[in-house]
């Protein structure tokens, strides 16, 4: 048995990896509860997986394709959009679970000591289940269009990677400050409403003028899913200021480990 030793007065930042690995077992354990509870005594069960982008994928199709006619250049619009549904469903449902992570994982926390951090970093396994299966839809779609991948397909996981920090990034950021403050909860469904529209998941980041351009690449998505349809279907390569989304990834995740390290001793005692 390990020993395990809580010292209060220690102020460190430094993220304990070894800790976590001893801990992976709890990790898992996590992941595999919320994926077996999520379609759990649901008459449709896992098929909500593949309802969920689909329907999404239909009203842009409807909307942006047919009745607005949004340009997508050589690429099918329901190819285009299917991209950007891919990335941004893991993105808003990591957001989303690891946000509310801690408040829902209340009643553990104040029995037992593990790692806080195990919470909202379980959830990015989940995600992969949707995000999973809304790559299934992209690669049939490609068959039906036709359209062969582009040779920077090698990239493809380099964005994937980035999404993965980004969700984990803005979520750990919400876990620590929706333990404080419960208005977050209310912030988090409508940070991911607006998210959708203020992000190129429908439209191309082109349409944004250009004196905007560096104030949009602010969100980090706007880099990401312009990077990876970028690795999918080749063409234009991500605009000059995809690098401040990349900054602001990078930022993002190594705060929220900064200030989640800073309160996780107290979280017991407010959650």
């Amino acid at each position: 048995m390990q020993k395990v030793v809580v010292d209060a007065d220690k102020r460190s930042f430094r993220i304990n990896l070894k800790e976590l690995n001893h801990y992976k077992d709890l990790f898992y354990i996590l992941a595999y509860r919320d994926i077996r509870v999520r379609y759990a005594q649901t008459f449709l069960g896992f098929l909500w997986a593949f309802l969920q982008p689909a329907a999404t994928l239909l009203i842009f199709i409807l909307v942006f394709g047919l009745a607005i006619k949004i340009d997508t250049g050589a690429i099918p619009y329901p190819l285009f959009a299917i991209c950007g549904i891919s990335m941004w469903s893991y993105f808003s449902f990591v957001l989303n679970q690891s946000g509310n992570s801690i408040i829902g994982a209340q009643e553990m926390i104040k029995k037992i000591y593990f790692p806080r951090l195990v919470v909202p970093l379980s959830k990015a396994v989940v995600g992969f289940v949707d995000f999973g299966v809304a790559l299934i839809l992209l690669i049939v779609l490609m068959v039906v269009y036709q359209v062969a991948p582009s040779p920077n397909i090698w990239a493809a996981p380099l964005f994937i990677l980035l999404n993965i920090i980004a969700a984990l990034g803005v979520g750990i950021w919400l876990s620590a400050l929706s333990i404080r403050y419960r208005d977050f909860q209310h912030v988090i469904p409508f940070l991911v409403q607006f998210g959708l529209y203020a992000t190129p998941v429908a439209y191309p980041a082109r349409l944004v003028p250009d004196k905007y351009l560096w104030l949009y690449n602010l969100n980090p998505m706007v880099g990401i899913i312009e990077g990876f349809r970028w690795s999918i279907f080749g063409g234009n390569s991500p605009n000059e200021y995809f690098w401040i989304s990349f900054a602001t990834i990078i930022l993002l995740f190594i705060t929220s480990l900064i200030y989640f390290k800073k309160v996780e001793d107290t979280m017991a005692d407010i959650v």
